[in-house]
């Protein structure tokens, strides 16, 4: 089998995804100004990263990554919500977002809040609504509670609000750990344990996959904290510097700058070489796990 290229694959899914994006909230019987908000923020481009993931990991089964389709764009809904909500003025209470001005700074505080929590509920819905070949009842089912759980008060949100609570404090490396793990590396492991549920995975691959989940997490947010420091407003799409406005610790804050690009490798080292164990198609899941050690965004 030739190596699947991560650009052709990335082309392939993520048109497919914005065209169920597009359809999902256009389908919906919503005020005009309530639609426009929701899909302002989803059309904002952005790397799709966790919706990759879901396809990536049902190829790596040998299954057909459209299978995924409806998972990945409730993910995606998940993430943008969380963006749409983070900034806001009363949490990050950032302008700019992947280049263009943030939700609230175009509807308004009172529409961007609500169309964050329709985007929420509308992912569940996605889930609810994957046909019969994609997923067995029994599979929507355990989808639609890991994503409640992965986005929730044990996940993101808590992650989230550990963030905040943070802020102007010097965190020990295993408190910033949880707030990352929590706030980034859940919905990203939800991605790729998702994509495996659908694909059929058993419980040792998704022990793996988990193993997996976790040094990318890890990986992913590094990259973030370094780009903070390294990226431009150009590069990234947003202001740099805010996690030190914040007074943020970050992985170059407690390990110096040298030292996060070595765990950094660390991360993508252990993460490729459990990919490398599970025995399944990995191709594009290894580019993707290059792909968000390397980029400039």
């Amino acid at each position: 089998m030739h190596p699947v290229s991560l650009e052709s694959f990335t082309k392939k899914y993520k048109a497919l995804l914005e065209e169920r994006l597009r359809d999902a909230v256009g389908s919906l019987e919503t005020p005009e100004n309530l639609a426009k908000a929701m899909l302002y923020s989803l059309e904002a481009g952005g790397k799709r990263i966790r919706p990759l993931l879901v396809f990536a990991v049902i190829d790596a089964f040998g299954k057909d990554p459209i299978h995924g389709l409806e998972a990945a764009a409730a993910i995606e809904m998940v993430h943008t919500y969380s963006l749409i909500h983070d900034d806001l003025p009363s949490m990050d209470d950032d302008d700019l977002r992947r280049g263009k001005p943030t939700n609230h700074k175009v509807f308004g505080e009172a529409t961007a809040i609500l169309a964050g929590d329709a985007l929420l509920t509308l992912s569940f819905s996605m889930l609810a609504d994957m046909p019969e070949e994609a997923a067995l009842a029994t599979v929507k089912f355990s989808l639609i509670k890991g994503l409640s759980a992965a986005a929730g008060a044990a996940g993101m949100v808590g992650g989230q609000i550990a963030d905040m609570e943070g802020e102007h404090k010097q965190l020990t490396l295993e408190q910033l750990e949880y707030i990352h793990l929590h706030k980034t590396g859940k919905l990203l492991e939800y991605s790729i344990i998702a994509g495996a549920e659908i694909a059929g995975a058993n419980e040792a691959q998704k022990k793996m996959l988990t193993k997996f989940a976790y040094h990318l997490g890890l990986a992913f947010q590094i990259r973030d904290d370094i780009l903070d420091l390294e990226g431009t407003e150009e590069m990234i799409g947003k202001p740099i510097g805010s996690d030190a406005m914040n007074e943020k610790s970050t992985y170059p804050t407690l390990l110096g700058l040298e030292g996060a690009k070595k765990a950094l490798q660390d991360h993508l080292i252990r993460a490729k070489d459990t990919l490398n164990s599970i025995g399944l198609q990995v191709d594009v899941l290894s580019q993707i796990t290059d792909l968000i050690g390397l980029r400039n965004y």
